[in-house]
C-alpha cells in the first residue's frame, strides 16, 4: 500500500478542499510537495500530520503567523518549551480582548433592543443606530 497522498485524497482525509492546501503551500505552511510524471502532487504522512496541525490551529483561532510561529518552534526540539507557551499566552491574551469586545457589542445590542418601542420598522431604534454617523 502506498503512502503518497494525491491533493485530493489527502484534503479528503483531512476534510479540507484542495484549494487550502495549495494556499498552505503558497504561503509556506505546507512544503511543496514532490510531484509525479504527470505533475500530481504526491503527499507523505509527515504532510498529513502537519496539514492536521495546521487545521486545528486555525480551529483554535490561531492566525497564520503564529501557526508559522508554533512550526518553526516545533522543528527546534530542545527549545524551550517556554517559547511555545508564550505564543499561547498571546493568543489567550487576544481570545480575551474579542471576549470582552463581544460582551460590549452584547451590551450595546440589549441597550438597543430595550430601547425599541415597538411599533413599525421605520421607527426601529436598533435600525437606527446601525446607520452611519449615529450617535454611539
Amino acid at each position: 500500500m502506498s503512502t503518497a497522498f494525491t491533493i485530493g485524497k489527502l484534503a479528503r482525509q483531512a476534510g479540507t478542499q484542495p484549494e487550502t492546501i495549495r494556499y498552505y503551500e503558497k504561503i509556506g505552511l505546507l512544503d511543496a510537495p514532490p510531484r509525479s510524471e504527470g505533475n500530481y502532487r504526491h503527499y507523505g504522512p509527515p504532510d498529513q500530520r502537519r496539514l492536521a496541525f495546521i487545521l486545528r490551529a486555525r480551529e483554535l483561532g490561531f492566525p497564520i503567523d503564529n501557526i508559522r510561529e508554533l512550526i518553526a518552534l516545533g522543528e527546534q526540539r530542545e527549545h524551550a518549551c517556554s517559547s511555545v507557551d508564550d505564543v499561547a499566552r498571546r493568543h489567550i491574551a487576544g481570545i480575551a480582548r474579542r471576549i470582552q469586545d463581544l460582551q460590549s457589542l452584547q451590551r450595546e445590542l440589549e441597550r438597543m433592543i430595550e430601547g425599541c418601542p415597538g411599533g413599525r420598522v421605520a421607527d426601529c431604534r436598533v435600525l437606527e443606530a446601525l446607520q452611519p454617523g449615529a450617535p454611539g
